[in-house]
């Protein structure tokens, strides 16, 4: 996650909790094109080729954690 700039961890810290492509857009005030450049390049660098693949390279590195239940 080292290699990652800061935006991206924020871009995958957003997809692994789930939220859509319109929802990432409105929560970072970013367009949808800045959205799918660092998506693109997130898939790239983890060597993922999904974003299912995304979701679980945060989890397995610690970047985001599960929510507690109660």
């Amino acid at each position: 996650m080292e290699t990652l700039t800061s935006r991206q961890r924020e871009v995958l810290t957003l997809i692994a909790r789930g939220m859509s492509n319109t929802e990432i857009e409105a929560e970072l005030g970013i367009t949808r094109a800045t959205r799918r450049s660092h998506v693109t390049a997130l898939l790239s660098r983890l060597g993922a080729r999904d974003r299912a693949q995304l979701v679980i390279a945060a989890y397995e590195s610690g970047l985001v954690r599960a929510a507690k239940q109660p």
